[in-house]
């Protein structure tokens, strides 16, 4: 019988306690994050795997640069078949300094077949104000290939359309962001009993009351003066708190995967569960004609019809009853993954299942 596979959140032992959480886990600083950047440039030196003539952007875009570089040419005589234009991505780190380094992703945005073994010319990249943040320059590592015949046929892995630059943005603008006299901490995973946890955890660690819980994903903290910003984010990030939240169980169909937390719980509730397979099955036979009848041999298929009803019991579930009876009485009526789904949407729609059910 095959058995669903089922994960406890919160530990195989239910009787164990909630373990607590850094706030450093839990939440975010307000304005401390990444700032995505983005341009446009042209990766040179490709082996025939370039755009084609019909991308015009990137003949443009190469006649251009030449003639940014004192060299003037005809741009209907080009070729750009080890060219590539290509849209160039990164992020930027909170608090970056000019000549700070940063990864970056080229993806081709032409009908080039492969990146593998090109240069990117430098590139500006910007921000969403439209100021220049950095420069991207270097040669591109791309974890695949592609190799083409000359009929058109080939072989290929992963995507050598799409690579990355190690450290090859260089940041020309410095990021300066002030802090204080207040920040605010965003949850991670918006709760009401969290952040009250969260703000009277802080208030206990200071011996004062610094921290206010605003809603469920806002706490603001008032750095006390004099205090050095950086070491009471640290102390701060090191504070332990026991995190809540909602009942919730996930389903994926496909793979008959079930997670759901320790604190599931179901109310009275039976459960049926049957099923009626069909088989049809063809054998063909010869049909052979009698001697000297002047007939034809034909092929016959005769077909082979049988019907079974499976005959599961009734299975009652009592009120309060915990992931640990779910499990078991669901794997006793040897659901499938499929069968799991309405099950579990059946007992949700019956109001028997105090939880969030999403499927995925």
């Amino acid at each position: 019988m095959k058995k669903i596979i089922f994960i406890l959140i919160a530990g195989v032992f239910l009787s164990q306690p909630v373990l607590a959480v850094r706030v450093k886990d839990l939440v975010s600083i307000q304005g401390v994050r990444e700032n995505a950047l983005t341009g446009y440039g042209l990766v040179v030196g490709l082996n025939g795997t370039g755009d084609k003539a019909s991308s015009m952007f990137t003949i443009t875009s190469l006649a251009n640069m030449l003639r940014n570089l004192g060299i003037a040419v005809n741009p209907t005589l080009l070729k750009p078949k080890n060219v590539a234009a290509v849209m160039i991505t990164a992020n930027l780190p909170p608090f970056a300094r000019s000549g700070q380094q940063v990864d970056c992703t080229l993806s081709s945005i032409g009908d080039a077949s492969a990146l593998v073994g090109g240069t990117l010319i430098s590139a500006p990249l910007y921000g969403p104000d439209g100021k220049v943040y950095g420069m991207a320059q270097g040669p591109i590592s791309v974890g695949g290939y592609v190799f083409e015949g000359a009929s058109g046929s080939g072989v290929s892995k992963n995507f050598p359309t799409v690579g990355r630059i190690p450290d090859g943005v260089t940041v020309e603008r410095s990021l300066d962001l002030k802090i204080g006299p207040q920040i605010t901490l965003l949850m991670n995973s918006p709760d009401f009993t969290t952040a009250n946890r969260l703000a009277r955890a802080l208030n206990g660690a200071y011996g004062t009351s610094i921290a206010h819980a605003m809603d469920l994903s806002t706490v603001k903290v008032d750095i006390p003066q004099g205090a050095s910003i950086v070491d009471f984010i640290a102390r701060l990030e090191s504070v332990d708190v026991i995190p809540d939240d909602r009942a919730r169980v996930v389903v994926n169909e496909r793979t008959g995967t079930v997670v759901m937390g320790d604190d599931v719980r179901i109310a009275t509730v039976a459960v049926a569960h049957g099923s009626l397979s069909i088989k049809i099955g063809e054998t063909p036979r010869v049909s052979q004609p009698l001697p000297l009848s002047q007939g034809a041999t034909t092929v016959v298929p005769q077909s082979e019809i049988s019907v079974e009803e499976g005959g599961r019991r009734l299975l009652m579930l009592q009120n309060g009853a915990s992931i640990g009876s779910l499990v078991r009485a669901l794997n006793a009526i040897g659901v499938t993954p499929r069968d799991l789904v309405i099950i579990l949407q059946c007992i949700k729609k019956a109001g028997a299942l105090y939880a969030d059910l999403e499927v995925i």
